[in-house]
């Protein structure tokens, strides 16, 4: 993620789950402000770019909408490497689907950026009727979000969204804005700062000896 003067961010996100959830259509909402019935399916990669003004900064987000084919899965850290942010999209009228999201939460984990800024979107809440991911369930009695449990559990914030009537698509978007970090007021005059780490370790091991 880069920065520069008054805020302006440009970051990279990265659309990652099963093929059929949606993906492509939650950016092309965005994006365009459109819906197209009949999606062909990605193939690589698709790239996308649009820019959100906010109160505090103006976020410029590059982003990648990943296929969901299996056969592509050896390509996706080529596109959340080095991500500032992710949204992992699953079909809730489809089990399967939730499930392929949680692998992928496993794998951001374990190979991500640290400190990624992730959202798990549950798509297609218009097909309400045809629901197979529950938000909430019985457990012992007591009701259970579940998709909503799941994504505090894992450090990640939840929407159930609709590309097809833009339900929440740019309330997703506007939130991973917000919860990118500002830049610092810059200690350069070029704007640069240069940190001597072995002189500072030396320095600090000195004081406290």
């Amino acid at each position: 993620m880069a920065t520069s003067g008054n805020n302006s961010i440009n970051a990279k996100l990265v659309l990652l789950g099963d093929m059929g959830a949606g993906k492509s259509s939650l950016v092309f909402r965005f994006v365009k402000g459109q819906f197209l019935e009949f999606q062909e399916s990605t193939i690589g990669a698709a790239f996308f770019s649009q820019t959100l003004a906010l109160n505090d900064a103006t976020v410029k987000f590059e982003i990648w909408d990943t296929a969901g084919q299996e056969r592509y899965h050896s390509l996706a850290p080529m596109y959340y490497r080095g991500a500032a942010a992710a949204i992992i999209v699953y079909d809730i009228t489809s089990t399967e689907s939730f499930e392929r999201a949680k692998k992928w939460v496993q794998e951001l984990q374990k190979q991500g950026n640290p400190n990624m800024v992730t959202a798990l979107a549950g798509n297609k809440a218009d097909l309400e009727d045809k629901r197979k991911v529950a938000l909430e369930a019985k457990n012992c009695g007591a009701p259970v979000q579940e998709a909503h449990t799941y994504a505090e559990e894992n450090g990640l914030f939840f929407k159930e969204t609709s590309a097809k009537t833009a339900t929440n698509v740019n309330e997703i978007f506007h939130e991973i804005a917000k919860r990118l970090p500002r830049a610092q007021p810059a200690q350069h005059p070029a704007g640069v700062v240069l940190t001597d780490r072995a002189a500072e370790h030396s320095r600090t091991s000195a004081c406290c000896t």
